[in-house]
């Protein structure tokens, strides 16, 4: 595959998601808001992502702020538009494989879907810590 159809796949989706992404996140003391921050000190990405969650443990919507090269942005977008409308145990088993293959991101970018996907664990274990003190609480 050419590198021209890899990226040309990286900037659809990434244009696609800028024209119609909110940049404001949630609040993140909010109990239903699972937020993750993660980083790649050797390339400088940033990568802050959160979940909203329902009462039944699904997730109705999914927000990020990415500073880095458009791959990792497109695999954070990627990753906020996959776990919306899965529980949290579904969107625990993303892996950034899928991330990598359906962006066909080269292995030189692997690093910005692996970094997606720890955005997704990081956000999933701070909603369910505070699932646990709300429960603790009541």
């Amino acid at each position: 595959m050419s590198s021209l159809t890899r990226a040309s796949r990286v900037l659809q989706h990434h244009l696609k998601r800028v024209q119609s992404v909110p940049v404001a996140l949630y609040h993140e003391n909010d109990a239903t808001v699972g937020t993750g921050l993660v980083g790649a000190p050797a390339c400088g990405d940033v990568m802050k992502l959160q979940i909203k969650v329902d009462e039944n443990g699904k997730i109705i919507d999914a927000k990020f702020k990415t500073f880095g090269c458009g791959s990792a942005i497109a695999s954070s977008s990627l990753a906020t538009e996959w776990v919306k409308g899965k529980t949290v145990e579904e969107a625990g088993k993303l892996k950034n494989t899928d991330i990598a293959k359906e962006l066909r991101l080269p292995p030189v970018k692997l690093h910005c879907s692996m970094l997606a996907e720890d955005a997704i664990k990081a956000a999933l274990a701070d909603y369910k810590v505070k699932q646990q003190k709300k429960a603790e609480q009541n």
